[in-house]
């Protein structure tokens, strides 16, 4: 057992309520833009892009506070910039067309997608449920994959795709969160 890898599943388990957080928003995000099926363009801009800002941002939280426990805190830092950064190129340009917001989500659900599954893989030893979160980087991955092979569909069909996803990662994050919360009560 490293002992950095120990540190960092501590530094989970006790910011668990953070992966809870995204999992609500990803969850909330996903629901809204269910029951709004006619929304805008313009409005899936604006609440994508403050959905990855709001990611990023407790993803850069989550390095800060880790990265005395572990040597590989900028992998969770990586993570959360790349949030921001997507959220931040959403905002600057909300007249952005179908086409390239869906290259922005491809690439973001892809480059954070394979941060989860290396934080999963690192923390295998340390915590239970780490099938959760390779899980949930897996379904980033594919999502991402799937939306640049498949630029095509319309803005309708990205639309259930992306709630659909985000219900689901929001679910996995979820349930992650209480896993690793409860490793914490059983620790103390």
């Amino acid at each position: 057992m490293h002992a950095a890898d120990e540190l960092l599943a501590a530094s989970l388990s006790r910011n668990w309520w953070i992966l809870l957080l995204r999992g609500l928003a990803a969850i909330t995000f996903g629901v809204l833009t269910w029951l709004l099926p006619a929304i805008s363009l313009a409005t899936l801009v604006l609440i994508f892009g403050a959905y990855a800002l709001a990611d990023g941002i407790l993803g850069i939280w989550s390095a800060i506070q880790g990265r005395k426990a572990s040597e590989d805190w900028w992998v969770l830092l990586l993570w959360g910039l790349a949030g921001v950064g997507i959220g931040i190129l959403t905002f600057l340009a909300p007249t952005i067309t179908a086409l390239v917001l869906l290259f922005y989500i491809a690439a973001w659900a892809i480059v954070t997608g394979v941060f989860e599954v290396i934080t999963a893989i690192r923390l295998r030893k340390e915590i239970k449920g780490e099938w959760l979160l390779i899980l949930a980087g897996l379904a980033s991955i594919v999502l991402g994959v799937l939306l640049m092979a498949f630029p095509g569909p319309g803005a309708l069909a990205l639309l259930w795709i992306i709630a659909t996803y985000a219900i689901i990662f929001g679910c996995i994050l979820v349930l992650l969160a209480f896993r690793i919360r409860a490793f914490d009560t059983v620790r103390m």
